[in-house]
């Protein structure tokens, strides 16, 4: 079944833990300017890594999965059980004030019923800020996840939050190397490598030079 997937495609044997998530989160904490006490709601959020760093900052946070695992794993977070293909988001409107997910979008089949989702949950001037690998740099190996359907670019990660009415949307690549955030001119050298790195590469450095991530940003308009 689809929801065993936390047992498989994304098991700790598999994907085990490294300091990665809370570099993220704190580079996106700040990136984004969010604050102590803002509600923040992840879905497709797994083991609550994410979520639980998030909480560990400030922020109220709250989690929804496809999987009845995820809330046995993280009895510690406020995760729900939802399926946002097929269910409204368990929430009234302009509850929270970050709707955040990281390679989420691509899979779902309807991403766009989920960003009009996340719009109404959504408070007026609250963000959605998504994750999603970026499909120019990944399209050799994007499907290697059987769960991926959805690939997406930079213009059609921005046109989708643009069509559900978000304003102030910017998407960029990113890599996935902390060290190219403390110092970006380290950037032109993983372009400048990317091209000769073998696609399924086990070298972390080296995979996350060529694979980059889209990171999409949109604001409810804040007169709704």
């Amino acid at each position: 079944k689809m929801r065993d997937y936390l047992n498989t495609v994304y098991s700790r044997d598999i994907r085990p833990y490294t300091e990665y998530p809370e570099k993220l989160v704190h580079y996106l904490f700040n990136t984004f300017e969010m604050k102590k006490g803002m509600k923040i709601l992840e879905p497709g959020c797994g083991y609550g890594d994410h979520l639980r760093l998030f909480k560990d900052l400030g922020l109220e946070a709250y989690g929804l999965d496809l999987s009845p695992e995820s809330p046995l794993l993280a009895r510690d977070l406020d995760i729900s059980i939802c399926n946002v293909e097929e269910e409204k988001l368990p929430y009234s409107d302009n509850y929270f004030d970050v709707v955040y997910s990281k390679s989420f979008l691509e899979h779902l089949q309807n991403p766009g019923e989920f960003i009009k989702e996340a719009y109404r949950v959504l408070k007026p001037n609250g963000l959605l800020l998504s994750m999603t690998p970026d499909w120019e740099s990944t399209h050799q190996k994007f499907y290697d996840d059987y769960t991926h359907v959805s690939p997406f670019t930079i213009v059609s990660l921005e046109n989708i939050q643009l069509a559900a009415g978000y304003n102030d949307v910017k998407v960029y690549k990113f890599r996935q190397l902390p060290m190219v955030w403390k110092y970006p001119v380290l950037n032109n050298f993983c372009t400048m490598i990317s091209p000769f790195i073998p696609v399924r590469t086990k070298v972390p450095f080296l995979r996350w030079s060529r694979e980059l991530m889209l990171v999409g940003s949109g604001r409810k308009p804040g007169d709704v």
